[in-house]
């Protein structure tokens, strides 16, 4: 049996000689693996990073088993990166993060569509270093994988009062945001709500925004999709969370 898809390389791990064992964010078939014969020759090392935006083939006898991936790269996102450590870095996490949230072979469009959007925005020339527009964009993406698999933060009003206004903290037991004034007697054991998640479309103040921002999703990211599966957080995203906090001492 065989099927086509569009996906995105999320890893790609050496199986013998020059083979590899390619991992995809597909668009209709969720997280899925396939063996990729000589995916580390000098040939094809290149289509196999991960972020590459491919057209995969998967071939098995069973639905069930391994199988094989051909793929054709559309484009290449971390080649365009390259020049950047900090949007590779984010472009690991982002991947590392679906590798590690998604469950295998369930299909989640919403997500991958929002990952090629995320990927399109880190490599767009315009945004260049501006740490807090594309880190903003990093941050309202994990807020949509953990929505998009039944985790969503409601940071619309207060969860004790119901104002809309002054919303300075989210609740981790209910994932929903407090105001300064009802959270004030609580404030130690709440989570900073940065300002750029309380309106659409807004960038976040500084990088600090930023790491609030990585502070939150990453608590509800380890609560509800790495803790229960006996999962730790992926290395990469600590990193990238190591990598803006060092900007913000230099």
């Amino acid at each position: 049996m065989d099927w086509q898809d569009d996906g995105i390389v999320l890893s790609a791990l050496r199986h013998g000689e020059t083979s590899a064992v390619v991992r995809l964010l597909t668009a209709q078939h969720g997280v899925h693996a396939g063996l990729v014969r000589g995916g580390f020759s000098k040939r094809q090392r290149s289509h196999i990073e991960p972020g590459n935006l491919v057209h995969a083939t998967w071939r098995g006898r069973l639905a069930e088993q391994l199988g094989s991936f051909s793929l054709e790269v559309n484009h290449a996102h971390g080649a365009g990166l390259m020049d950047d450590a900090n949007r590779l870095a984010a472009l690991a996490s982002a991947t590392s993060v679906v590798q590690a949230a998604l469950p295998e072979r369930e299909p989640h469009t919403s997500t991958f569509n929002a990952l090629k959007i995320l990927l399109s925005n880190l490599e767009n020339v315009a945004l260049e270093d501006n740490v807090t527009a594309w880190g903003s964009l990093y941050v309202k993406w994990e807020i949509g994988v953990l929505s998009e698999l039944g985790f969503r933060l409601d940071l619309s009003h207060c969860a004790a009062t119901g104002t809309t206004e002054d919303l300075v903290w989210v609740s981790p037991k209910s994932a929903r945001a407090v105001s300064k004034e009802a959270g004030l007697p609580y404030q130690d054991h709440l989570l900073p709500l940065p300002d750029f998640l309380k309106s659409d479309g807004a960038a976040a103040a500084d990088v600090n925004d930023v790491l609030k921002g990585l502070k939150l999703t990453g608590y509800f990211l380890d609560r509800h999709l790495f803790t229960p599966h006996d999962k730790t957080m992926p290395s990469a995203r600590s990193r990238l969370v190591e990598r803006l906090a060092h900007l913000l001492d230099s």
